[in-house]
């Protein structure tokens, strides 16, 4: 009997979910036959099988989460076939024991997600249906007690005269709920806001393009806002190179396809490069190694409503610009009134890595370059 283990389907990711078996108990499967299509926070993908031989046991249902290293299926095979090569890179089977080591994403380390609780909180926490990772722990070293969930019951909000559709959070927006909440524990954020004029840009301005040039330019005036932090260790790294993580909405959830190297894309580039991402993100074909390495974040949310926000930066990064919708404004000019047009704008950043003074000067660049 050998078990096949769920593999890192994207450089670190803690976990994926089943979307949809390709074989059943008592199948006979050859090396690289898809098993089983998985989804994860950055793309849908098929699993092969790294042995021939009997399906004896698939571990895991249709919507159902599988964590990273977790049995996925078990064979009846005598084979000794070493772990292919596929989509998902090396395959980690039952003869090497996960290791919750440090795993590398992009330049940045992190350990794989795990929830510590006691029995009896998991018991519990089972019986009442409640997610762990909703819970504040209170134990020595963030252990969760069963106290602590009860405390959770408590405060939970009660529902039972209201109508309505419940589900679960999965995939793309499981992640996201995820991503939200380690940044609300780890980042100290500020947001400032200003207006830019852009009366005076020629007409049918890419506005988009013309964002991203300003970032460029104001990382090199003040590079301390395209850079990583790592909370932990109390490090920052300053980036010479630019990639531009563009917050992309979707009905399946928010992705961020990272524009690398903006600094060396012409106009003509950039907006290919961002048409491009539109379409990938809405057929969810973009690729995995695509939504990581983002230095800084550009959230256009203006495209839609809204002109003023508190975007939220996902670590290790330290500042998200978030765009407004243009409107028409009064906007003194050589002691005269006129109307023109403006951009609000948004930057939000992580006051324990970034000072005051470089967050707004280098608000102060971007809005320079776009009134140029």
């Amino acid at each position: 009997m050998k078990i096949f283990h769920l593999p890192d389907l994207g450089e670190g990711l803690a976990e994926a979910e089943i979307r949809e078996w390709y074989v059943k108990i008592g199948d006979v499967v050859k090396v690289d036959q898809p098993l089983v299509s998985m989804e994860t926070a950055k793309a849908v993908v098929d699993v092969p099988s790294p042995y021939a031989g009997k399906i004896a046991q698939l571990h895991g249902k249709v919507n159902e989460i599988i964590k990273t290293g977790s049995p996925l299926i078990s064979y009846e095979t005598d084979e000794a076939t070493a772990d292919k090569g596929s989509v998902v890179g090396k395959l980690e089977t039952s003869e090497k024991k996960w290791d919750d080591s440090d795993v590398i994403i992009g330049a940045a380390k992190t350990r794989p997600a795990s929830i510590k609780a006691m029995p009896a909180a998991r018991v519990l926490a089972q019986q009442m249906n409640i997610d762990l990772s909703l819970v504040t722990p209170s134990g020595p070293q963030g252990l969760i007690t069963a106290d602590d969930v009860k405390q959770f019951l408590e405060k939970k909000p009660q529902t039972a005269s209201l109508t309505g559709k419940t589900e679960a959070l999965r995939g793309v927006r499981r992640v996201m709920a995820q991503t939200m909440t380690q940044s609300h524990h780890e980042i100290v954020p500020v947001t400032i806001i200003e207006d830019a004029d852009l009366t005076d840009l020629p007409p049918k301005t890419d506005i988009t393009v013309r964002i991203l040039k300003a970032i460029v330019a104001a990382a090199k005036e003040e590079p301390a806002l395209n850079a990583w932090f790592d909370g932990r260790s109390l490090e920052r790294k300053l980036f010479d190179e630019v990639h531009i993580g563009l917050a992309v909405d979707s009905t399946e959830g928010l992705f961020v396809p990272v524009i690398r190297n903006a600094e060396k894309h012409s106009d003509q580039e950039l907006r290919q490069i961002v048409d491009d991402y539109k379409k990938s993100v809405t057929a969810r074909t973009v690729a995995p190694k695509d939504l990581q390495g983002a230095t800084i974040t550009l959230s256009n949310f203006g495209m839609i409503a809204g002109q003023y926000a508190t975007p939220i930066i996902v670590p290790p990064a330290v500042a998200i610009l978030g765009c407004g919708r243009s409107r028409d404004a009064v906007i003194p000019r050589n002691g005269q009134i006129v109307i023109g047009r403006v951009m609000p704008l948004s930057l939000t950043f992580d006051h324990r890595a970034v000072t005051g003074g470089e967050a707004t000067r280098f608000l102060a660049a971007v809005i320079r370059n776009l009134q140029k």
